[in-house]
């Protein structure tokens, strides 16, 4: 897969890690899609250093998707608990 497809990628997963977890982020929309972009590399990176599948070749595969969505749900909370929930 390509850098160009990672992006795609990471901002259709950001998409839905922001529906997942709803709310008001700090950084508003832009912010919100770099992480998204930021969570589908390192999602990509977690899944072969730690599950041993490499996601790499294949944008359709589930697991691809998956660990893409994992990583930017993982970033989006990360970047929620350090600079602030404006939910309150």
């Amino acid at each position: 897969m390509g850098i160009i497809s990672w992006i795609v990628l990471g901002l259709v997963a950001g998409a839905i890690a922001k529906l997942l977890l709803p709310g008001r982020d700090p950084g508003g929309l832009i912010i919100t899609t770099l992480i998204g972009i930021a969570g589908s590399f390192v999602g990509g990176w977690l899944s072969v250093r730690f599950l041993h599948r490499p996601v790499a070749h294949h944008f359709y595969d589930p697991a691809t998707w998956g660990s893409a969505i994992a990583g930017s749900l993982v970033l989006l909370i990360i970047y929620r608990l350090v600079f602030g929930n404006s939910r309150r």
